[in-house]
């Protein structure tokens, strides 16, 4: 059986590129980090690192067990939470991973609720886009990932439950009121992250024409300039125009353009008690429809 203390070390030393500084992060000494790998060698029978110049580099059998022991170390410290979570949510930790989007618009306000009513409960909040979220949830490096998905069919693998939160129309815009997408063939566009560009290329092939994209950028403040200044269309979800609207664009919603915002949970109910408290104040706090309904839209 693996010795889960010289798994940590292996991992952390994966993580950090070198045994001094694993031996740093672990308050370890780099003779003791150098002698756990040794004895997880002779328990594995695999040689897991080799010498490159002055420093050292994983084998191609240490990068495997590396990345699985990244996994199990991840579940282990996610069991230690949840069991200290079960003495009582007057203390302990949550960890949420969010895209960029609903931390600015309705996790905030999940976060207030939260704090509100369990005012010991740490919580830490990752931005990233949902790929890394559900990596790091299936890692057990997140409790709850709030992640978004353009098709709500395909069910989701492994042992990942999606709770629904809300739909998300998307908007042409504009620097002039817009037309129908297919009157704006022959524009420049600008795409965002891979995701939303393979998005926009679906959109823009099921109107019969391919976009020609001049520009690429995440950030939404950035691209509402963009084409504020007339360097583009775009199509952005509604709850990114919520988190911030250029007054100098115009917005037209695009039919059939329909993303969808889920709490992503790892494993089946009933889940922790400090897991439970945070989907419940997301589920509070999520828009109950489109996040630009009440809002007026310029034509």
């Amino acid at each position: 059986m693996l010795d889960v203390v010289r798994l940590r070390v292996l991992v952390t030393v994966a993580r950090r590129g070198s045994l001094t500084a694993a031996a740093k992060e672990l308050h370890y000494s780099q003779p003791s980090v150098s002698h756990h790998l040794a004895r997880l060698e002779a328990e594995t029978g695999a040689k897991l690192i080799q010498r490159a110049g002055r420093g050292i580099r994983l084998t191609e059998a240490g990068k495997l067990l590396a990345e699985r022991g990244a996994e199990i170390i991840g579940r282990l410290d996610a069991a230690s939470e949840e069991l200290a979570s079960h003495v009582g949510l007057r203390s302990g930790r949550v960890r949420l991973a969010a895209f960029p989007s609903a931390l600015g618009t309705f996790v905030p306000a999940a976060v207030t609720r939260l704090a509100s009513s369990y005012p010991g409960l740490r919580l830490n909040l990752t931005e990233t886009e949902p790929p890394e979220a559900m990596r790091l949830l299936r890692s057990g490096r997140v409790d709850v990932a709030v992640v978004f998905r353009y098709d709500d069919t395909a069910p989701e693998d492994g042992d990942i439950q999606l709770i629904p939160l809300f739909d998300d129309p998307s908007y042409l815009l504009s620097p002039t009121p817009p037309g129908e997408l297919w009157e704006h063939a022959d524009s420049s566009w600008i795409a965002g992250c891979d995701r939303c560009r393979s998005h926009l290329l679906e959109i823009c092939g099921a109107a019969g024409f391919e976009p020609r994209i001049s520009f690429t950028s995440d950030d939404i403040v950035a691209v509402q300039a963009l084409v504020a200044a007339g360097m583009g269309l775009t199509l952005l979800p509604g709850l990114a125009l919520s988190a911030h609207r250029n007054p100098d664009i115009h917005i037209r919603e695009v039919p059939g353009s329909t993303r969808h915002v889920y709490a992503a949970v790892y494993g089946d109910p009933p889940h922790p008690p400090s897991t439970e408290a945070l989907l419940s104040t997301l589920l509070a706090a999520a828009p109950a429809q489109n996040p630009l309904a009440s809002q007026p839209l310029p034509s």
